[in-house]
C-alpha cells in the first residue's frame, strides 16, 4: 500500500490562502469536518443490480480539497473526479444541475470489497481511510 506522502504529486503546488471567508472553501474549515465524518466520506449500496459506491460526503466539502483519489479492493488509485466549487453562490459547495451524477460508481454486485480514499487538503495536508464492505454497506 502507499504512504499518504506518495500518493500526491506536491511538485510545485504551494498551500492556498487559508484565510475564512465562512464559506467552508479552506482546509482550515473543512479538514476538522472531513475528519470527524471519515466514517461517512464512501458508502457501499446495493441497488438495481449492482454495488453503488457513493463518494457524496467528501463532496459535500470539496472546496477546501486539491485533489480526491479512490481505490477499489486494493487496485490502483485513481483520481475522484468531483464537480468546481460555485465561487459566485453562498454555498459554494453547493451541487447543481447534473453534478449529482458524479457522487457514485457502478460495479458488479458484490464485487466491491473495499474502498480506500485519500485526500489532498488544500494546505497541502493528506487524510486517507479505508473501508470494508460491511462498514461502509447501507441497504
Amino acid at each position: 500500500m502507499q504512504s499518504s506522502a506518495d500518493i500526491f504529486d506536491l511538485t510545485g503546488l504551494s498551500p492556498d490562502d487559508q484565510t475564512s471567508l465562512g464559506k467552508f472553501t479552506t482546509a482550515g474549515e473543512v479538514g476538522m469536518i472531513l475528519e470527524m465524518t471519515k466514517a461517512n466520506w464512501s458508502v457501499v449500496r446495493e441497488f438495481d443490480g449492482q454495488d453503488l459506491v457513493y463518494f457524496t460526503q467528501i463532496f459535500s466539502w470539496r472546496c477546501g480539497l486539491m485533489s480526491a483519489k479512490f481505490s477499489i479492493n486494493g487496485a490502483p488509485l485513481q483520481d475522484l473526479e468531483m464537480p468546481d466549487c460555485h465561487m459566485d453562490l453562498m454555498q459554494p459547495n453547493a451541487m447543481i444541475d447534473d453534478e449529482a451524477l458524479l457522487v457514485y460508481h457502478r460495479y458488479e454486485l458484490g464485487s466491491v470489497n473495499s474502498v480506500r480514499v485519500d485526500l489532498l487538503l488544500d494546505d497541502l495536508t493528506v487524510q486517507s481511510a479505508t473501508w470494508h464492505r460491511a462498514d461502509i454497506l447501507i441497504p
